[in-house]
């Protein structure tokens, strides 16, 4: 029974089990289906690949999308196309799903203006087999090329430094912003370095200048400038950009200007300044003055200084003049001591004042010290010499020490000669001139002047000696002797004068000069020898030899006459007998006795007759001219010359004056020819006589001539004579000394010192006084009220011995100056004046006198102010009202007027005289209302309409304007003329007169209206005024010929002058006067007023005025002229004048820049920021298209599109990792669609993520926040402009608020407000940090500005970061033990035991792992998502500088090794460590991943300084597909390890218990895959192969071996809950301590199965490499019941294969990347080893391989004790009979598909041989330097505490990996074995069987490679 119970038992449980497995089994045949177009990896969805810009077509991007299905063959199950391929950059090869870079004709350029960032396209996959369609993003960043150079902003940069400025001041910030340099590159590339270039032309400019920070730009001043040795340099700036290839690097100069400013660092300097040489300082400098001892103060003061004392500051140009220091004068010191008492210096003017008089005999000189000093107390002063001279009191006058001089000069003397003072003219004449009160040693400073001949001579003005020099050239002949007088004047004195006689001595400037050119004489042969014949006399002027006559015959004699040489005289040659008939001609030359070369003569000719003898010859002269002088005092009656003259005949002789004595002075007797005084001479009426005298013996041609010369000598007998022409009534002005009187002239006929005439004043000498030349001066001062009239008598006397006097007396009058001010009777006048008095009125007389004479007293109103109200008669002084007063505008003050008035003398210059006048105004009525005009007239038409207006009346109100006194009102008097007020009325408030009711008057009819004007005072006040109408005959009015006009509209840019339309009208011989009436107040339009046409006056504006209605009216010339208007009915008409827009304005944009900001994940499309540009234009005009203008790129990208009529500014690009770029460029705005007028603006675009944003939180719903969002940013930024000016706030998004654990809760009561900020100096997002102490500073201030919009209560909560970043802070904080604190355990446990140390260095490796994956989980979304989901990656949070700045920093540390080399190992260890460990730990049960590896998973980015390296995904890469035979031997290999006992099941339960971590690749296993995925060389662990084994056994290919135990865990997880996160991660938890405790527990290495060795094993082979390329394999397989497969059943790889853990490297070529590329390994050449390889021992042989050298100071390992000896070897396990020997595989030669060579390590130290391995011994730790210095992180990495510790772990790692890397020596040598035998298996070594299991070997990788992060 109980058998039978449990056999149904049993049945039971087995039905349940095989349902169980069937619904599985079903589930799963029917989820496959869905596989297809899935991602055959996991990670992030999005596939992100770099790309170099400018990179070449057909780049690859991506190598294999890694998508589920098959494209391509005859049975496609996919089907794969792109989609979103914008410009169509992107080229897809379905078939191998691999992605090319489509470039062609054009350039990928990442800058600007095409500015592609990113490229992003989806790969569309349609599932043929359910039609389901899954997209695939690929995000493409394009990365910089340095391609572009900096550009400056400006050609020439300006700034001004004070020359004060200290050194090391920044002078120039002008580079910061975007003022400086700007580099559209990114990165490096675009960042700006500035430097000081040396500049040839101005070589201290870079050594005067620097820029230290070369970032900033600031210029910093070095050396110190000196305005006054240099004002202006030109610095040369350079930009380059910071690539960092040195070679690469891109500049750009431009010239900055640096003006230097005088600033005060020098002292004032006395001028004048003279300096000395090569130097600034000025040479010491003595001012001189002179006083006149014992005199008054008052008559010397000021002092006359020469030079004028001045003094000005050396620095001349200090900017602005108003800093210009002041210059103080004083007096330092002086001798002698007691100068106080004397001297006095103004300390502003530095004017020189005498204090007292000095006395000559206490003092004769004062030598002082002056200084002069700035007024700010500046220490540097200036000296200067102050020499004052005292006179001695000028009471004598100057005196000559000669009564005569004699000087000579020589007649040809040039002009400037000075006279000598002796005929040889060796000396000059020397006129010594003293004054008794002038030191005789010194130059008594007078003045000398002649009385005569001033003209010609001129005596020199300075010296105690002077000298006469020619003014004129003289001439002797004319004039020998000059005689004048002068005098000597000390300006108060005047010397005697002395006479001067300038004797002109004879040069040979005249020659001999005959009578006659030729003389005619008659001879006769009776003359015997001898006898004179004729004298010759030629006249010399000279004088002395010069003048001494010299006569021979040249020729023409023939011997037959002589001459006497002296007398002239020729007579008959001795022997000579005359015959006659014959005719002489004879050349006589008359010649002086000058020296030869100066000798000068003259010829004539005598021509002589001989004729016979006669008896009838007249009488002869012995002399042909006589001369004499006789005084003109000569005695009548004296005998003055015997001109006896003889005759051959003896004749008697008459003598006779017969010319040259009309007086008859001469008497001259007939018969003896003596000549005699007749009458007394007088030289001043005839000082020459010449008298021609004949004598005569009777008969008529007996007659001949002789001349009398005779010159009359002066003596003293006239007085001088006064010139009566002269004015002798002078005047002169009262008050002025020295001042010029008048002049007297009197002459003296007298000669020489007889006619010289010299002046002196006969009376008041003490007031007046004379010069020589009878120039009259006043002394003194006169004073006009003392006396004003003097009779001032002249005395002249002549220079006789006894001279004679002639007096004049002169009237001088004293004129009076205008010294005095007109002054008023009285000081102040008040009066009182009652308001309203008409003006004009005269409500004062003011009166002035001015005691001057002859003044005119003139009067004015000095206060401006009070011109308005008063009037004074300039003349009468008469104060009137200009206007009337008005009481009440006094309201609030008093009624009073207090101003001054000036009386002044019109014709003087003194100061008017001043008085002050009040006036009060008495409080009286007010005005009434005063018409224009007494009598108006107009006219009207006879059938007027009711309204018609005729004419205006005008009345003002003098009452202040705005009470109600002042309104003006019109009303019609109905009283005088009833009738005229019923049909006419007149408009309350214009007063225009109108017309009441329809008219229907006869015409000619003239109708009165009287009109009141009144106001609204009280009492009310009016006035009243009559007009006159006249009806007109309907003949004289025009009528128009249409009511309206409506011309076609005229354009608004019309010119000048354009005929809008013609009006017309008509009127009976009546000549129409057309004008406009009305809307036409502007004057834009004027009508011909003969022909009617209305054209355009001013220009049009449509914007303006779009119509006009014009009111154009005819008139006969006859109205007109009467100069009135008369509408009516037809002689009006309208006109309708439509403006015609034109398009004259440009578009005008609302700011002239535009900032925003667009988000790093923002995608394609999104709006940025919106433009708008208006236009005052309409219509089209105003109709705006808009275009991007955005600087070059290559490919002809661009980063934003703009809707062409919107203004809306979209991505046209994806921005990823771009954060901290920006964008400038500029938007351009034309109106007319486009078509018409541009105008631009700029845009500043800058990349942000959340990283720069502040989450404002506050405690309104989102829609109130987003009603009020432009004034809620506008208060913001005006918060964030008050630190950062020009900043601008952009809200990212308004949404609910998000709370709780990660954000993931919302409430839809409060709000988030997440914004960020810009800075448009550096164009980037403020810093997060800044950003939150602007606003939270000022939160108080804030809200109460948000109040109105938040309403009652609302308010900001608080200010907080977004909730990635916070995460990812919160995670960044949970990293676990310090390093220190590891440590000491270490140490306390090392102490203890050594197994300890292994479970501390396991935990520890453990522990630090899984901080770094928790923080990885938790950034593994995209930037941007919701909270609830997850936050940023590290990646994407750091950024890739500060990740790749960890791996170049260990790089550097390293030092050895090459880049190239170093780059493989990173790529090699990180990358395949890393993702197989998060593979591992994020894996389930059924081999898939949890979550998605991070984008870091996806592509690293390795950085140094030289060679930045790339991997990408190295996890995910096609296998190869399995021959039969392996698959077949595989799975009897499952069997066999499936039915192991019990080992078999405990490792089955331990790794489906969750105490092992899977390892393994996720992919999906299709069912006809299977065999061939088991045979793959991938690593795989028991669970993932236990899946696929039941997978293989559903689809029936095997039978099953084993019965399935439904109560086993496996089924229990498989059917269990899908497990949430947290339970998950408690779950690791314990699975890691049950881990330790089973490393801890013996009985744990006992259960261990051999497939964990055989994992192992092929992990570890797949790791071994060689280092230098991927050894192919020999393609050899082997089966458990056949041979090896041969190389040749190797197949090619196929696309939809299953991928293997294989490492790829980077497979872009390599002119894209600076990296070596290399394409991905093909599967084929893999290593693959047999699973069983550690449980058999085959033969191996020794290969070499090129191992790369560990580096020389390797870092050191970490602090480890001697390794314990070896545990007990366990026994080995069983293996089944029937598994064969698997050979390994050897190495072989590199293929040359990979290009650098990377390093690889074992996991286990150990070696296969056939002897126990040996524990390879662990070095001692090497000495390593220093690191350098760590640089700040940012991001999550400020949180983390033990960056000690990661650092340390990965020198650990290295060291191990250098020290451990051995290949091993020998290796298996392929060989083909029939029948397989068993050999005897080696006991491995203690580290082997740690690592015997799966965990272990996990736990050796988290060890050796703790964690991504770790490893950067």
């Amino acid at each position: 029974m109980l058998q039978r119970f449990c056999l149904w038992k049993w049945l039971a449980v087995g039905t349940a089990v095989a349902t169980i497995l069937a619904r599985g089994l079903a589930q799963n045949d029917e989820d496959w289906q869905y596989e297809d177009c899935k991602l055959a990896r996991t990670g992030p969805p999005a596939t992100i690949v770099p790309i170099d810009e400018e990179s070449r077509n057909g780049t690859i991007l991506v190598d294999n999308m890694l998508i589920k299905g098959t494209a391509g063959g005859p049975d496609p199950t996919i089907e794969l196309s792109l989609k979103d391929n914008v410009d169509y950059w992107v080229i897809l090869d379905p078939i191998s799903q691999r992605l090319y870079l489509n470039s062609t004709g054009r350039v990928l350029d990442r800058d600007p203006p095409m500015s592609i960032q990113s490229i992003v396209v989806q790969v569309q996959c349609v599932n043929k087999k359910v039609g389901t369609i899954i997209n695939h993003e690929v995000r493409i960043v394009v990365r910089d090329r340095n391609d572009n150079s900096p550009q400056f902003q400006q050609e020439r940069y300006y700034v001004a430094v004070n020359e004060l400025t200290p050194v090391g001041t920044t002078i120039f910030t002008g580079f910061s912003g975007n003022n400086g340099a700007t580099d559209i590159d990114d990165g490096p590339n675009g960042q700006i370095e500035y430097v000081i270039q040396y500049n040839p032309n101005d070589k201290t400019s870079n050594r005067t200048f620097d820029i230290p920070l070369t970032l900033s730009g600031a210029v910093v001043l070095r050396e110190r400038l000196n305005y006054e040795e240099k004002t202006r340099y030109f610095v040369i700036v350079q930009a380059n950009d910071r690539a960092q290839n040195l070679n690469e690097r891109r500049t750009s100069t431009t010239t900055l200007t640096v003006d230097v400013l005088d600033g005060d660092d020098l002292g004032p300097m006395f001028l004048p300044c003279v300096l000395v040489n090569n130097t600034r300082d000025c040479r010491p400098l003595t001012y001189q003055a002179s006083l006149p001892e014992l005199t008054d103060p008052a008559h010397v003061n000021p002092i006359s200084v020469t030079p004028p004392i001045q003094a000005i500051d050396q620095d001349r140009n200090i900017q602005p003049p108003s800093d210009r220091p002041g210059i103080l004068y004083s007096i330092l010191v002086g001798t002698p001591e007691d100068y106080p008492q004397y001297f006095h210096m103004n300390l502003t003017t530095a004017v020189l004042t005498l204090l007292k008089p000095i006395n000559r005999d206490l003092h004769q000189k004062f030598d002082l010290v002056i200084k002069a000093e700035q007024d700010n107390g500046h220490p540097l002063p200036a000296f200067a010499n102050l020499h004052v001279e005292v006179l001695d009191e000028n009471n004598q006058k100057p005196y000559f020490t000669r009564s005569t001089y004699e000087g000579f000069i020589l007649e040809s003397s040039p002009v400037g000669t000075t006279i000598s003072d002796n005929q040889n003219l060796t000396s000059p004449l020397q006129i010594v001139v003293l004054d008794n009160d002038v030191e005789e040693t010194k130059d008594p400073q007078l003045r000398l002047f002649l009385n005569d001949y001033n003209t010609f001579f001129t005596v020199t003005q300075s010296g105690i000696t002077r000298y006469l020099t020619l003014l004129q050239p003289v001439d002797r002949e004319v004039q020998q002797l000059y005689t004048f007088s002068m005098a000597a004047s000390d300006g108060v004195q005047e010397s005697a004068p002395v006479t001067v006689n300038i004797m002109v001595i004879d040069a040979n400037d005249n020659s001999p000069t005959f009578s006659n050119i030729s003389y005619n004489v008659k001879i006769y042969t009776d003359m015997r020898p001898g006898e004179g014949v004729i004298k010759l006399t030629a006249v010399d002027a000279d004088e002395g030899p010069n003048g001494q006559i010299v006569y021979e015959i040249l020729a023409g004699d023939q011997g037959d006459f002589i001459i006497n040489d002296r007398t002239g005289l020729i007579t008959i040659a001795p022997g000579v007998v005359l015959s006659v008939g014959r005719s002489y001609a004879l050349t006589v030359k008359a010649s002086d006795s000058a020296p030869p070369a100066q000798r000068r003569s003259s010829i004539t000719t005598v021509y002589i007759e001989v004729l016979p003898p006669n008896n009838q010859s007249p009488p002869r002269f012995p002399q042909l001219m006589y001369s004499l002088e006789v005084s003109e005092a000569m005695r009548i009656g004296a005998v003055l010359l015997n001109l006896q003259a003889f005759d051959r005949e003896g004749d008697p002789i008459r003598y006779l004056i017969q010319n040259g004595d009309p007086q008859q002075v001469f008497n001259l007797s007939q018969s003896s020819g003596l000549l005699a005084l007749g009458k007394p001479l007088d030289r001043e009426s005839t000082d020459r006589y010449i008298l021609i005298v004949t004598a005569s013996d009777g008969r008529p041609d007996g007659t001949s001539t002789a001349t009398v010369n005779i010159v009359v000598t002066d003596v003293n007998d006239n007085g001088p004579v006064f010139d009566m022409f002269l004015p002798k009534n002078l005047s002169v002005q009262e008050e002025e000394a020295n001042a010029f009187v008048g002049q007297v002239r009197a002459t003296d006929p007298d000669a020489g010192v007889n006619g010289q005439v010299h002046y002196s004043l006969a009376n008041f000498n003490n007031l007046f006084r004379i010069t020589s030349n009878g120039s009259i001066y006043t002394a003194v001062k006169l004073n006009r009220e003392v006396r004003d009239y003097y009779e001032l008598i002249v005395e002249a006397t002549d220079g006789a011995v006894d001279p004679r006097r002639s007096t004049l007396t002169l009237a001088v009058k004293v004129l009076d100056i205008d010294d005095n001010s007109p002054v008023f009777t009285n000081a102040s006048y008040t009066v009182c004046v009652p308001e309203n008095l008409p003006p004009g009125t005269v409500f004062l007389q003011l009166e002035a006198k001015d005691v001057d004479l002859g003044a005119d007293v003139n009067y004015r109103i000095r206060t401006q102010e009070a011109l308005q109200y008063f009037a004074l008669n300039k003349y009468t002084g008469e104060l009137s009202l200009l206007k009337s007063l008005d009481y009440e505008s006094f309201a609030e003050t008093e009624a009073t007027f207090t101003f001054l008035v000036e009386a002044f003398d019109s014709k003087g210059t003194m100061p008017p005289g001043l008085a002050t006048v009040t006036v009060r105004v008495k409080d009286m009525n007010d005005y009434s209302p005063v018409f224009s005009k007494k009598l108006y007239r107009g006219m009207v038409a006879p059938d007027a309409v009711k309204g018609t207006v005729i004419t205006t009346v005008s009345a003002e109100d003098q009452d202040p304007p705005g009470t109600p006194a002042s309104r003006v009102r019109y009303k019609v008097d109905v009283v005088q003329f009833p009738y005229s007020a019923s049909i006419f009325d007149v408009e309350e408030d214009s007063g225009r007169v109108v017309t009441r009711v329809n008219l229907n008057e006869e015409p000619s009819t003239v109708f009165k209206l009287v009109v009141i004007a009144y106001d609204d005072g009280d009492p009310v006040k009016f006035n009243t005024t009559t007009v006159e109408i006249a009806v007109l005959q309907p003949s004289v009015i025009p009528r128009f010929t249409q009511d309206e006009y409506r011309p076609p509209p005229v354009s608004e840019s019309a010119p000048k002058g354009t005929v809008v339309t013609v009006v017309t009208a008509a009127a009976l011989n009546q000549t129409i006067v057309y004008s406009i009436v009305s809307g036409n107040e502007e004057g834009v339009f004027a009508i011909n007023n003969r022909t009617g046409v209305i054209s355009v006056k001013k220009s049009l504006d449509y914007e303006h005025v779009k119509s006009y209605e014009l009111r154009v009216q005819a008139d006969s010339l006859q109205v007109v002229r009467s100069n009135l208007r008369v509408p009516s009915k037809s002689n009006t008409a309208k006109v309708f004048i439509e403006v015609k827009d034109e398009n004259d304005h440009v578009p005008v944009f609302t700011k002239k820049m535009y900032i925003g900001g667009v988000s790093e994940d923002a995608k394609m499309f999104s709006s940025v920021l919106k433009v708008k540009a208006d236009d005052k234009d309409t219509g089209n005009y105003s109709a705006m298209q808009y275009r991007l203008i955005i600087p070059p790129i290559k490919d002809g990208k661009e980063g934003f599109v703009i809707e062409a009529y919107t203004g809306l500014i979209k991505t046209a690009m994806l921005f990823k990792n771009m954060r901290r770029s920006y964008f400038k460029f500029q938007v351009i705005a034309t109106d007319d669609y486009g078509k018409g007028l541009s105008s631009k603006a700029e845009v500043l675009v800058s990349v942000v993520n959340q990283l720069d944003m502040q989450v404002i939180v506050s405690n309104v719903p989102p829609t109130l926040v987003e009603q009020n969002k432009d004034q809620l940013i506008g208060i913001l930024e005006r918060y964030v402009q008050d630190q950062i000016p020009g900043a601008t706030v952009v809200v990212e998004s308004i949404g609910a608020r998000r709370f709780g654990d990660g954000y993931s809760e919302e409430d839809y009561t409060k709000s988030d407000l997440m914004v960020y900020a810009i800075d448009p100096q550096t164009n980037r997002a403020i810093m997060r940090n800044e950003l939150f102490k602007f606003l939270d500073g000022k939160l108080l201030d804030i809200n109460k500005e948000f109040q109105p919009y938040l309403g009652q209560g609302g308010r900001i909560l608080e200010i907080r970061t977004p909730d990635v970043v916070a995460n990812v802070k919160k995670q960044a904080q949970a990293v676990g033990y310090t390093e220190g604190a590891l440590l000491a355990l270490a140490v306390i446990i090392i102490l203890c035991c050594m197994p300890a140390i292994l479970i501390v260095m396991v935990s520890y490796r453990q522990r630090q792992a899984e901080c770094a994956k928790t923080a990885r989980i938790q950034m593994a979304l995209p930037a941007g998502k919701p909270a609830s989901t997850a936050a940023n990656n590290l990646y994407e949070e750091l950024g890739d500088s500060t990740i790749l700045f960890l791996l170049y920093h260990f790089q550097q540390s390293r030092g050895k090794k090459s880049v190239l080399e170093e780059g493989d190992r990173q790529r090699v260890i990180s990358s395949f460590a890393s993702r197989a460990i998060e593979a591992h730990k994020q894996s389930n049960i059924n081999g898939s991943l949890n979550n998605n590896l991070p984008k870091s998973s996806s592509n690293i980015t390795f950085l140094s300084d030289e060679n930045p390296l790339t991997t990408q995904n190295p996890l995910y890469v096609e296998g190869v597909i399995q021959s039969p035979a392996a698959a077949e031997f595989l799975r009897k290999r499952n069997d066999t390890l499936d039915t192991l006992s019990p080992s078999g099941l405990v490792l089955r339960d331990a790794s489906l218990g969750g105490s092992h971590r899977a390892w393994t690749v996720p992919t999906h296993v299709t069912k006809r895959h299977v065999p061939g995925s088991l045979s793959r060389p991938v690593v795989m662990d028991p669970i993932q192969w236990q899946q696929e084994r039941l997978k293989a056994e559903n689809e029936g290919t095997e039978d099953q071996h084993s019965g399935v135990d439904i109560s086993s865990p496996l089924f229990q997880k498989l059917s269990g809950p899908k497990l949430t996160v947290k339970e998950k991660a408690r779950q690791f938890e314990q699975q890691a301590l049950q881990e330790m405790k089973q490393v801890r527990s013996p009985d744990a290495k006992s259960i261990r199965s051999p497939t964990h060795s055989i994992c192992f094993q092929e992990g570890e082979n797949v790791l071994e490499q060689s280092p230098k390329s991927v050894v192919p394999s020999p393609c050899l397989r082997s089966s458990p019941l056949s041979s090896p497969t041969p190389c040749a059943e190797v197949v090619e790889p196929e696309a939809s294969a299953v991928p293997s853990v294989v490492v790829t490297h980077h497979d872009y070529p390599e002119e894209l990347s600076p990296p070596p590329t290399r394409k991905p390994t093909p599967p084929s050449f893999r290593i693959k080893k047999s699973v069983c390889q550690s449980f058999l021992a085959p033969q191996t042989k020794e290969v070499t391989g090129s191992i790369p050298d560990p580096p020389k100071i390797p870092p050191p390992p970490p602090p480890l004790l001697p390794p314990p000896s070896p545990p007990p070897l366990p026994s080995p396990p069983l293996l089944p009979p029937h598994l064969p020997p698997l050979p390994t595989v050897s190495l072989s030669s590199s293929s040359s598909s990979s290009s650098s060579p990377f390093t690889t390590q074992h996991l286990s130290p150990a070696k296969h041989s056939k002897s126990p391995a040996k524990q390879p011994a662990v070095p001692p730790p090497a000495t390593v330097p220093e690191p350098p210095p760590r640089r700040e992180l940012k991001g999550i990495l400020k949180n983390i505490q033990n960056l000690a510790a990661i650092e340390k772990s990965v020198a650990n790692m290295y060291s191990q990996i250098d020290k451990n890397h051995v290949l091993p020596k020998h290796v298996s040598k392929l060989k083909t074995v029939a029948t397989p035998e068993l050999p005897t298996p080696e006991p491995l070594s203690e580290p082997s069987q740690q690592n015997g299991n799966l965990s272990c070997v996990v736990e050796e990788l988290e060890k050796r490679f703790p964690s991504q992060s770790t490893a950067l």
